[in-house]
């Protein structure tokens, strides 16, 4: 025994941490581990649609258990967008009863990512919808007018996302759409017109089977009346063009997915809101050429590094075009493609860092 230890010591505990302040976690929400739960037992399911923080998830898809159940997005998935059409592993209460909610905890892999942005300088982009593999391109031929730079845009897009276009020419009954579907004549997709009266539903609905089709368009052209013909419990809003204006009114405010059902199978309709502008900030500028199928063949003879712009030396496209081989619709090509390049071109081209 020292001189300075006492036998009442042995009474002590040998740490007191009664006194110790502990910093409370200003982030008090923050998980505690980083590793997360592998979630064995999800579910995977198909999202129908979003709605204020709540998605409609789709299980055991054609299945008699098939059922539509609510979830909301996991804390680890605050960061990551959840779209139309993509496939998530869900957790919780997968019965579907109301009043029921599970939970989001994974997003697969998206096989095509259909996404546009505000406008051409505008690199933030904004997700469309997910693992598409069509497109319906829904254009009037009149009341409004058919915009041709529009539906380039739309092809750029789906080219540049590997999905296929298709055509649907509308109100065809007001006007021939045999000029405007010329500057389209060197595009191999598939066409279709429709009159005001009279629909090519059957036609329409054979190419849509077995595929997941986003349809797109102009505000006012009829794309929702289409939607609602082929699908017939869908219930879009319909909306009018207006007469001094002769533009369309925003009717759908939402993507959503709805089943198409015929004698021949079944596929699905992914419903869009109409714009009037579709921004290509994000494209690859590579893949605008693939949208031009008749002139990027040629093109293959262009020397290295064309750019293909009017002041573009020895461009085996313009030199086509002013031989007349490209027929009368060259030079409108020519001209839509230079359109779209030029607005990528680095001189013309703002990135944004916002978020």
């Amino acid at each position: 025994m020292s001189w300075w230890s006492d036998d009442a010591d042995d009474d002590e505990p040998e740490f007191d941490e009664s006194a110790v302040r502990v910093r409370p976690n200003r982030k008090g929400n923050r998980p505690r581990t980083k590793t997360r739960p592998e979630h064995s037992d999800a579910l995977t399911g198909r999202v129908l649609g979003v709605d204020r923080g709540r998605y409609t998830v789709l299980l055991d898809e054609n299945t008699p258990d098939e059922r539509q159940v609510t979830s909301a997005r996991a804390s680890e998935l605050r960061k990551k967008a959840v779209v139309t059409g993509d496939r998530v592993d869900i957790v919780g209460d997968t019965t579907g009863a109301e009043g029921s909610l599970s939970r989001i905890v994974r997003i697969q892999p998206r096989v095509t990512l259909l996404r546009r942005s505000a406008d051409d300088t505008d690199a933030v982009e904004r997700v469309i919808v997910a693992n598409a593999d069509q497109m319906l391109i829904v254009v009037a031929a009149a009341n409004p007018e058919p915009r041709i730079r529009l539906v380039d845009r739309y092809l750029v897009a789906a080219y540049d996302a590997g999905i296929t276009p298709i055509l649907c020419i509308t109100k065809t009954d007001l006007a021939d759409p045999a000029e405007f579907l010329a500057n389209f004549a060197g595009l191999e997709f598939q066409v279709f017109t429709s009159r005001s009266d009279e629909m090519p539903l059957e036609a329409i609905s054979s190419a849509l089977v077995g595929h997941d089709t986003v349809f797109v368009g102009h505000s006012g052209v009829g794309k929702s009346t289409l939607v609602n013909a082929l699908v017939p419990d869908a219930k879009r809003a319909v909306g009018v063009v207006n007469t001094v204006t002769g533009r369309g009114r925003h009717t759908s405010s939402s993507t959503v997915s709805l089943r198409l059902e015929t004698e021949a199978g079944r596929g699905w309709v992914i419903d869009t809101p109409g714009v009037r502008s579709f921004g290509l900030g994000h494209i690859n500028t590579d893949n605008i050429l693939k949208a031009f199928t008749d002139l990027a063949t040629v093109a293959e003879a262009c020397p290295r590094g064309c750019s293909h712009l009017p002041d573009a030396p020895d461009c085996a496209i313009m030199e086509a075009v002013a031989a007349g081989s490209l027929g009368d619709t060259g030079p409108a090509r020519l001209d839509s493609l230079q359109r779209l390049l030029a607005t990528f071109a680095p001189s013309n081209r703002t990135v944004s860092t916002e978020r």
